[in-house]
């Protein structure tokens, strides 16, 4: 039954993309002057997390989408045409990237302690991130076939992208009982903590010449704060009101605060020139629940608003040349919440 079931779903998501037109709708709000000829690449569901092949031609993103209760991943090309299942169908999966050579992914998945969707955060405590311990990082083919286990800890592991130089993978674990950037080799090998300070360290992303790293980050610092923090990572739960940026270099060392927001800002990238940073944020939201991308150099001036879209915007990815960019949004979606991939052509 349940492989019917994804049958059925790849079915629906082919004849998807045969019957919505991607180049006749305009995307756009006024004022996104770094954006033109946006392209929607799905258009039904929760799609988010889309990354680009290192040869630029494919994208991997994860989904919920038809019958599935939480997040797969998928993979389809840079037009948005041949959409196909590349994770188990099992569990919840997230986080995934290309291996170099495009042969190979990488992501995250729960499908090794239960074929269901993990329960869902108790929303009691506010708004929370569940980091599973149940969380592995997986190899697979292209295709999802032989898939491989790279992480053994037991704890939350996940959160993995590669470095462009194709050497490193570099994600978020709670192995040593606080959520940490580690690296290590593209076969699993090596695997070494990055960050030693207290509070969430995630989403991190390599500089397109793999010499800096860029990542997400809480450091609570009150009375308050560090108690709140304690009771919630004792149930695995963390509380993303407040993350600000950081820089480091690839072996972690030289590491630089570049915002001071006090808001949730999380997503970053690099500019190919490796000058800049693109991320997500709310900073200008007055309840919290609207996000826009924004840009800033990497010493943390220049802050400038790239979206304005009144709902969310995040995810965001640059080709290699700067030519285009890759990112998720809420906008003109069909359905109240669906998330969509877009792709747009840069303009500096």
């Amino acid at each position: 039954m349940k492989n019917l079931n994804f049958i059925s779903l790849i079915i629906f998501l082919s004849l998807s993309a045969l019957q919505f037109n991607y180049s006749q709708e305009q995307f756009s709000f006024e004022g996104e002057k770094h954006l033109s000829n946006i392209r929607m690449l799905t258009d039904v569901g929760e799609n988010a997390e889309a990354y680009l092949s290192f040869d630029e031609q494919k994208l991997i993103f994860q989904a919920t989408v038809g019958d599935l209760k939480c997040d797969q991943i998928f993979t389809m090309n840079i037009d948005g045409s041949e959409k196909q299942l590349a994770s188990t169908g099992k569990g919840r999966t997230t986080c995934a990237y290309y291996l170099p050579g495009d042969e190979k992914i990488i992501y995250a998945s729960t499908h090794l302690v239960d074929d269901d969707c993990p329960a869902p955060p108790d929303r009691a405590k506010g708004y929370v991130w569940q980091l599973y311990d149940s969380f592995d990082i997986f190899s697979a083919n292209a295709d999802g076939s032989d898939v491989k286990q790279l992480t053994f800890s037991g704890k939350y592991d996940a959160e993995a992208t590669v470095s462009s130089k194709g050497d490193k993978i570099i994600f978020t674990s709670t192995r040593d009982g606080d959520p940490e950037l580690y690296v290590m080799d593209i076969d699993g090998s090596n695997q070494t903590r990055l960050t030693f300070e207290k509070g969430y360290d995630g989403g991190a992303f390599f500089s397109q010449d793999g010499s800096k790293i860029v990542f997400r980050a809480s450091r609570p610092k009150t009375e308050e704060e560090l108690k709140d923090y304690e009771d919630l990572a004792q149930n695995g739960l963390f509380r993303p009101s407040v993350l600000e940026l950081y820089v480091m270099n690839a072996d972690g060392s030289d590491k630089k605060q570049i915002t001071n927001f006090g808001k949730a800002s999380f997503a970053p990238y690099f500019h190919p020139d490796g000058k800049r940073i693109i991320f997500s944020s709310n900073i200008n939201s007055e309840k919290g629940r609207n996000f826009d991308l924004y840009l800033i150099n990497i010493d943390g001036t220049g802050l400038e608003q790239i979206t304005f879209n009144e709902t969310f915007d995040g995810f965001p990815m640059f080709t290699k040349d700067g030519k285009q960019l890759v990112f998720c949004s809420n906008r003109f979606n069909k359905n109240e919440g669906d998330t969509n991939v877009f792709i747009a052509e840069w303009v500096d």
